[in-house]
Order: structure tokens, then C-alpha cells, then sequence
């Protein structure tokens, strides 16, 4: 019967996820209502039954994609497809030199997208390591280790410092019990822990009864029964966002897809037409109709186009690790510089994630300390002005008791960083204690009584010469009611509580958060201390405000960001008041704007949707808050980037447009998720990945202006012959030596240009910007009509004085080659003059050039690629065909920019003109 109650009772609990609030429970009611026991746990006999109702304590899986369906996924693409249906029918015609060549370009195609972009879906695997392997459990009243995948629901759970949480807990018993939560919840100090019931509304940051599986226990002892395993803990929820997320098509991607087909269309639409024409009216032979409109469909296609998209962001990934930044994944690159907003957590990201003394209080002076972080570099400052700790008798002395009631110590690790073994409150008064110019000599610590939860403060006896002191260090309002008596510069003096709870306020405005320090001389013969002995006599020495600072360059790289158009949003786990001063600090929003968790749980995907865009600060966040916020701005068609370093981050990071996680100190699962890694922290590095970005981005719109004049060329020379009735001016697979060509030699030259002045001065581009505008089009056309109607002149020129098929093709060929090379240098500028400072500049282009030469100097000598491509050598004169065409070309072009700049002064200066 009562196994039965617990089956429905739990039914019905996962039924309903909201339900599921056990922080609201108090202790005895959470183990009644879990038919477990406090000092027993549940029996093996009920764990086991418990184990195969519910199943056990492990994330559900995914199925993995093999290497092979990864590598025909790049044959998805509707250019290939084409390609296929010419190499298919070339073979039928007997063509199979042309079928081979054909399907090599498709599989070349797909090889270097394969290995240039090997993706490996980690992050779920990597959210399983960190449960922890093991657990301590009380089974039948004995306590037990057990594998924490053996964890069911009613388990008792015991907790020591160092142990991972194996699940989600409700706590009935703590011990100074404090919990680093900062990966689930954002939060930047260790979360310490009761066991009092808690409002229905609390956030998930603010459930200090809770312990949540995956965090770590920092200090003191507790135990939980456990409410949630495997995918109902707040980590497999995180895990089931994550699967459920669907990844985005970048925009370049999406761009090229729709470029694709309107190209595949037009092209297959093209050829019925013409082979209908052909066939109608100049009675061309089937066969030999089939090969020629194949060989338009060839010369059409830009095939190399998808290698050297992959190519060129290929060389923008090794542009960006030189700039600090690892990327996972191609497209990212390109997407990165079309981002208009950037969403970033606050703790270890704009913040250093390490706490900071700012401030310090007297009773009769405030202090200001310089330096963040916990390297001991900086000074304290008052009135702006270094101080003379030989007259700051008070100051010296509440610095010296910070460090006295310490446990923390601070070292340098291998690499150097400055890093804390232990509270990093207590880091953070030890860095203060060594950025002092005082006496370092540490004292002789005679007794302790350790900081405790319950009394909110921690007190050390120290030796003096002429008697012994208690410095006690611990929360403010614990140590005001204590104290008697408060130091000045001249004497003890009453305490003046009132004037204390308004310097609490004034630190608390800045979003500093504030611990006092007192001290009690004592008997030269008190050897041990208990809490007893400081309940009287306290001399309030004053307070220190303590901040996770902003680091100094993520200020000037904000700045950057709106130079650019880009808006940084902040979205955090920590609270309003240090969200809005952190903010402030950096110059994100408006200094007085700040939504909490619990606003956004009153909105509905509509008001989330408006008030995304018009506040840029969110505190208290959980990961669900951050990944609908991801999705408001979306749904507003916002293409926005997400930064982060904690576990709470990861699913948010893999649903944005492009995820950014911190290197260092973020968490492989964080890493995992996102497509870039910043391998410094650095926020400010995310602008100069902006800034390749946007160049990569230039350069591949350089790139089409460049490749597809070849194919614009090719097609019309063979729709011409069509039409009037003459000479095949090149065969099908002549075509793809011109196309592949030009893709992998001239125009990798151009993923090489520098950045172009005003880059980063101009706005995103909007998402659904074509990849080609209207003067490209135009562009387009005109030179291919440039390069294939004054081929076609020499092309009937040559045939018409009597010269072989072979040497017509061959110099038809070339010249498509050559003129396309002095094109080259029209389109690395897309309308600047190409005669400009920085015209030697890419060294690649004069290198590409030179590899070319190689090439079409072997096609056209060699005797196998003779009898292969169907070409015959040349003489030194007949080059000349080619080279005068190249440059005739690249004049033309240079007037045509010439003319449109005029035209776009002309516009401006009109635009600018004041109205009569």
C-alpha cells in the first residue's frame, strides 16, 4: 500500500514540472512525502525497486551520426546535384573522361568542406563527466559509497567539502554547509546553505535549501535527500534544452542555399531551352546537342564555389586563433561579422570572476583600492592620494584583521595567474592584505573559532606583547549588534550604528557587497576562545566593499561594439544591483534599467519579444530565462551571439546564432556548445573577431564578383554558338578546368585582403541582405558579356581563318583565364580604383598569379593534359590573343568603377543638399 502511494504520488509529481518546488517543503515533510527516513534512508530492498520504476541516476543519451552520413552531408547541395545529372548522362553518351573529371570536382568539393569543418557534437557528453562518479548514501541505516548512478529518489545523501552533489538534494541538515554553484547559476560567491522552507517564487540562485548535482561543495558538511536524478535535476534539464535546441543555418549559409537554387533554376530552365532551340530550329544531332547544353550546364555552374567558400573560411579560422579566438566551426566565422547583438553572462566574462576589494571604511575615512582580481598589484588611495599607512594606524589594523580571520592563501599557479586556494571573499582580503604597504609578518594564531552560518562571523585569537586580541571578521549587521564601541583616530568611542547602516547603503548602491571587521583585547593568559567571549567589549574597526570587477578592456571593447552597431546586452545569474552597477561601469544600457528572473517568468513570448529590445541588463536569470530571451531576440529577426563560461550558459550558447564561450575558465560543456572559444577570456577579443568577421564576409563577396564572370563568360559563348550555328567554343571538360581553375589558384588571393577602411564604422548588415545587390548583378553580367562576346569575336575569328578545333579551344581558354586574372585586380576593391596605396600589398595575389601561369603553361605543353583536355601548345606570339583581351578588360572595368563612384558622389551630395 504505502509503495503504492509513493508510485502515484511520484507519478503525479512528474507529471508536473512546476509542481516539482521542494524548496518549499520543510525537511520532515520532504521525507515524509519520499517515504524515506532521516537516520535510516531507504532500504536495499526499496533503492532497488525505487531503481527499476525510475531508472537511474544518468542522462539520456544521443545518437551518434556516423563519419560517413557526415561526409555525403556535403553533397547536400543543389549545384551537385546538377553536376551528378551531367556526369550520369555523360556516361551514357560514353563520355568518360568528362564523367570522371566531373565527379572528382564534386568529391574534391566535399573532401575539404568534410575536413575543414570536422564537427564534433561534445557538449552533451561532456555535461555526464561532471556528475560525480561516487556518493555517500545511509541504506538500512548504515552509511554506505555508492556509484552515484545508483542514486534514487529518497536517498539520503551525505556531503563533505571537495564532493561533487551526485543529485539534486533537498538539505535537512547543514554545517557551514557552502556550495559552488557559479557553472549552474551564474553566481560569483559559494552559496551558503540552510534548511528553512522557502517562498513558492524563489529563484533558482536563491535556493539556499536546495543542493543541485553537478555543483561543488566549497566548505563545511551537509546532508540531503535526494528529490531529482539523472534528467529531472536542474542539470538534465539544462541536458534536454540542449538536445531539444535546433541549430540555426548561419546566415551565409542560408544565403548561399537560396543563391543556389535561384542559379540551379535558372540554369536547368536555361538548358531545356536551349537544347529545345537547337534541336527546333538548327537541327543539331542529339548526341552531340546533349553534349554541348551539358557543357552549358557545366560552364553555369560555379562548382568550385562551395571550396572555396570553405577555403576562405578555412583561412579566417587561422586568421582568428592568431587573434585569441578557436572556431568550431566554418560558418561562424562569416557569422560573427553580421552579429547586431551580443548577449553576454557577467561573471568570468565582462567580470574577471575574481572578487576585489574597492573599498574600505573607517569611521573616519574612505579608502579606495586600485587593481582587480586577485594578482596583489594596485594601491589604496585616499582622496585620490596614496596613503601613509605610518599615520593610518586604524586602516593597518582592519587590513590586518581581514587577513588574520583568513583560511584563504594566494599563489601563482604554472602559468603564472594569480589564484586562491578557498573562499574567494577571503582571496579577495588577502590580495588587499598583500597590495598594503605594511608589515607582511603574520602573527601567531593561538585559537579559532571557525565562521559558522548560524553566528555569521569568524574570530581568531592572536599573541601580543602586552596582551592577547579576538579580531573577528563577519557579516556587518552580525557584528554591529555585538559591538560596543567603535575606533577612531583618537579613542574607542560608542558605537554609532546609525552612521554604519548608512555607509552599508552607500557600498551596497555601488553593488559592492560589504564585510566588517571588530576586534576585543583579552587577558595575556586567554589561550582559547568560544563564542562566549565576544559577546561584550567589540571595537568595530570599519568595513570592506567587495565586487567580481569588470574587466578594464571589456569598456573600450563595448565601446567598439556601438561604433559598430552592435548592442551589448548583459544577462546574469547575479543580482540587480551589482547587474546595474557592473553595467554602468562597462556602459551597457542606461545605468538604471535592470529585469529580474521573476519579471520575465510574468511575460508572455510576445512582451518578451518587445521588452528584449529596449533593456539590455537581466538579473537573476536562469537557464531558461536565457535561452528564451536568445529566442525573443530572434523571433524579433535579430542575429545575436551569445557569450558565457557556465554550464547555464551552454544551452543558450547552442540555440544563438553564433556561440562564444570563455577558454579558460569556462567549462567544456560551455566550450562544446558554442562555435567559437575565446582562448584568452577576453571579451574585447570578440572585436577583433567581429572585425574578421566582417572581413571574411567582404572577401567572399569579392570572391563571387570574381568567379562568376567566369561562368556568366563560359555560358554565353555556348549559348551564342547555339544560337548562330557555329563551333562548340570549349567542351564540357574544358569548362571545368577554366571553373576549378580560377576557384582554387587567382581567387584564393582574395581571402587574403586586408580589412577595408570604415569597416567596423558601418552597421550589421541586415539578415536577409542578398548576397547579391543590384549593382553585383549588373557587374556580373557586364563583365561577362565583356569577356565572352569579345571571345566569341575571336573565337569565329580564328575558326574563319582555318586554324584546328583544338587550337581555337585552346585559345579560348586561355583567354577566359588570362582576362579573368587581370580581373582579379578590379575585384579586390569593389568599387575603389584598383591603382591605390595598397595595390602590392597582398602578396597572394602575385603568387596565385604565378602558380596560374604554371598551370596553363602544363595544360597547354604537357603531352598527357594535351590528349586529356583535347589542347595544343602555343607559340609565344599567339599569347598574345589573351594578354591584350586581359588588359582591354581590366581598363574597361576600372572606367566602369570610376563612372559609378561619380554616381555615388553625385547621390550623396544630393542627399545632402538642405531642402528650398
Amino acid at each position: 500500500m504505502q509503495k503504492t502511494l509513493f508510485k502515484n504520488y511520484i507519478d503525479f509529481m512528474q507529471k508536473d514540472f512546476y509542481y516539482q518546488k521542494w524548496y518549499a517543503h520543510n525537511a520532515d515533510e520532504t521525507i515524509n512525502l519520499l517515504h524515506s527516513s532521516s537516520t535510516k534512508g531507504l532500504s536495499e530492498a526499496e533503492s532497488i525497486t525505487r531503481l527499476q520504476t525510475y531508472g537511474k541516476n544518468l542522462l539520456p543519451g544521443k545518437k551518434k551520426q556516423s563519419i560517413v552520413i557526415k561526409f555525403l552531408k556535403h553533397f547536400n547541395d543543389i549545384l551537385i546535384y546538377v553536376l551528378f545529372a551531367a556526369a550520369v548522362i555523360t556516361f551514357f553518351l560514353q563520355h568518360y573522361v568528362d564523367t570522371v573529371v566531373i565527379v572528382a570536382v564534386a568529391v574534391i568539393n566535399a573532401s575539404i568542406g568534410f575536413f575543414q569543418e570536422n564537427k564534433a557534437e561534445k557538449a552533451l557528453q561532456d555535461i555526464k563527466k561532471m556528475l560525480s562518479l561516487k556518493a555517500q548514501v545511509i541504506r538500512s541505516g548504515k552509511r554506505l559509497e555508492i556509484d552515484a548512478s545508483e542514486l534514487t529518489l529518497g536517498d539520503i545523501v551525505m556531503l563533505s567539502p571537495g564532493d561533487k552533489v551526485p543529485a539534486d538534494l533537498r538539505l535537512i541538515r547543514t554545517d557551514n554547509l557552502r556550495v559552488e554553484e557559479s557553472p549552474l547559476t551564474g553566481e560569483s560567491l559559494p552559496s551558503e546553505k540552510r534548511i528553512d522552507v522557502l517562498p513558492e517564487d524563489t529563484m533558482l540562485g536563491d535556493r539556499i535549501n536546495m543542493a543541485f548535482s553537478g555543483t561543488t561543495v566549497s566548505a563545511g558538511t551537509g546532508i540531503g535527500i535526494v528529490v531529482a536524478t539523472g534528467g529531472n535535476t536542474e542539470l538534465g534539464k539544462i541536458n534536454q534544452m540542449m538536445s531539444e535546441v535546433e541549430e540555426l543555418t548561419t546566415p551565409l549559409l542560408q544565403q548561399t542555399a537560396q543563391f543556389g537554387k535561384m542559379i540551379s533554376i535558372v540554369i536547368l530552365a536555361g538548358a531545356v531551352l536551349i537544347f529545345f532551340f537547337g534541336y527546333i530550329f538548327r537541327h543539331y544531332q542529339t548526341q552531340s546537342l546533349l553534349m554541348s547544353v551539358i557543357g552549358l550546364a557545366i560552364a553555369a555552374i560555379p562548382e568550385g564555389l562551395p571550396a572555396i567558400l570553405s577555403i576562405i573560411l578555412a583561412i579566417g579560422v587561422q586568421n582568428m586563433a592568431k587573434r585569441k579566438s578557436v572556431v568550431r566551426t566554418l560558418p561562424s566565422v562569416e557569422t560573427l561579422g553580421a552579429v547586431s547583438v551580443i548577449c553576454s553572462d557577467k561573471t568570468g566574462t565582462l567580470t574577471k570572476n575574481e572578487m576585489t576589494v574597492k573599498t574600505l571604511e573607517t569611521k573616519d575615512s574612505e579608502y579606495d583600492v586600485t587593481g582587480t582580481g586577485y594578482a596583489p598589484e594596485g594601491d589604496i588611495l585616499c582622496n585620490n592620494i596614496k596613503v601613509d599607512f605610518s599615520k593610518e594606524i586604524i586602516l593597518k589594523e582592519l587590513i590586518q584583521a581581514f587577513n588574520i580571520c583568513n583560511e584563504a592563501s594566494l599563489n601563482k599557479d604554472e602559468e603564472g595567474f594569480w589564484q586562491i586556494n578557498g573562499d574567494p571573499t577571503e582571496g579577495a582580503l588577502v590580495t588587499l592584505f598583500h597590495k598594503a604597504d605594511i608589515d607582511h609578518t603574520l602573527l601567531n594564531r593561538i585559537s579559532t573559532i571557525p565562521f559558522d552560518s548560524q553566528y555569521k562571523y569568524m574570530a581568531t585569537l592572536v599573541e601580543n606583547p602586552d596582551h592577547n586580541i579576538i579580531y573577528i571578521k563577519g557579516a556587518p549587521d552580525k557584528l554591529m549588534e555585538m559591538a560596543d564601541f567603535e575606533r577612531t583616530i583618537t579613542e574607542e568611542e560608542p558605537f554609532v550604528k546609525e552612521h554604519w547602516e548608512r555607509q552599508i547603503s552607500a557600498i551596497a548602491i555601488r553593488g559592492q557587497r560589504t564585510i566588517g571587521a571588530a576586534y576585543k583585547i583579552v587577558d595575556k593568559n586567554i589561550k582559547k576562545i568560544d563564542h562566549s567571549d565576544i559577546h561584550d567589549g567589540i571595537v568595530f574597526l570599519g568595513l570592506a566593499g567587495i565586487i567580481d570587477p569588470p574587466r578594464e578592456e571589456v569598456i573600450i571593447a563595448v565601446q567598439k561594439c556601438k561604433e559598430a552597431g552592435i548592442t551589448v546586452k548583459m544577462i546574469t545569474g547575479d543580482h540587480a544591483d551589482t547587474a546595474r552597477t557592473i553595467a554602468c561601469e562597462l556602459g551597457i544600457g542606461d545605468g538604471t534599467k535592470a529585469l529580474q528572473g521573476k519579471d520575465l517568468e510574468q511575460m508572455t513570448d510576445k512582451q518578451m519579444q518587445e521588452t528584449v529590445m529596449h533593456c539590455d541588463v537581466f538579473a537573476r536569470t536562469s537557464p531558461e530565462h536565457k535561452l528564451r530571451l536568445v529566442k525573443a531576440l530572434q523571433a524579433k529577426g535579430v542575429i545575436c551571439a551569445m557569450t558565457g563560461d557556465g554550464v547555464n550558459d551552454a544551452p543558450a550558447l547552442k540555440k544563438a546564432d553564433i556561440g562564444i564561450a570563455m577558454g579558460i575558465k569556462g567549462t567544456e560543456v560551455t566550450k562544446d556548445a558554442a562555435e567559437i572559444v575565446l582562448a584568452d577570456d577576453n571579451f574585447s577579443t570578440i572585436v577583433a573577431a567581429v572585425e574578421e568577421g566582417r572581413r571574411v564576409y567582404d572577401n567572399l563577396k569579392k570572391t563571387i564578383l570574381f568567379i562568376l564572370p567566369t561562368n556568366g563568360a563560359e555560358a554565353f559563348l555556348i549559348i551564342a554558338s547555339i544560337l548562330f550555328g557555329t563551333l562548340l567554343p570549349l567542351t564540357p571538360v574544358q569548362i571545368l578546368w577554366v571553373n576549378m581553375v580560377t576557384s582554387i589558384t587567382i581567387s584564393l588571393a582574395l581571402a587574403f585582403e586586408k580589412l577595408e577602411q570604415g569597416t567596423m564604422k558601418r552597421l550589421p548588415r541586415p539578415p536577409k541582405t542578398p548576397l547579391l545587390s543590384g549593382y553585383f548583378i549588373w557587374r556580373i553580367l557586364f563583365v561577362s558579356i565583356l569577356i565572352g562576346g569579345w571571345t566569341l569575336a575571336l573565337n569565329i575569328f580564328l575558326a574563319n581563318k582555318g586554324f584546328s578545333i583544338n587550337f581555337v579551344h585552346t585559345i579560348t581558354l586561355q583567354t577566359i583565364v588570362i582576362t579573368q586574372m587581370f580581373h582579379l585586380f578590379n575585384c579586390r576593391s569593389i568599387r575603389d580604383s584598383a591603382f591605390t596605396g595598397v595595390f602590392f600589398s597582398n602578396k597572394a595575389v602575385w603568387i596565385v598569379c604565378a602558380l596560374l601561369f604554371v598551370l596553363q603553361a602544363a595544360i597547354t605543353y604537357l603531352p598527357f593534359m594535351n590528349t586529356t583536355f583535347g589542347t595544343v601548345p602555343l607559340t609565344l606570339a599567339q599569347w598574345k590573343y589573351p594578354f591584350v583581351l586581359g588588359i582591354a578588360v581590366f581598363l574597361i572595368v576600372e572606367v566602369e568603377k570610376w563612372v559609378f563612384r561619380k554616381i555615388d558622389k553625385t547621390r550623396l551630395n544630393l542627399s545632402n543638399a538642405p531642402s528650398l
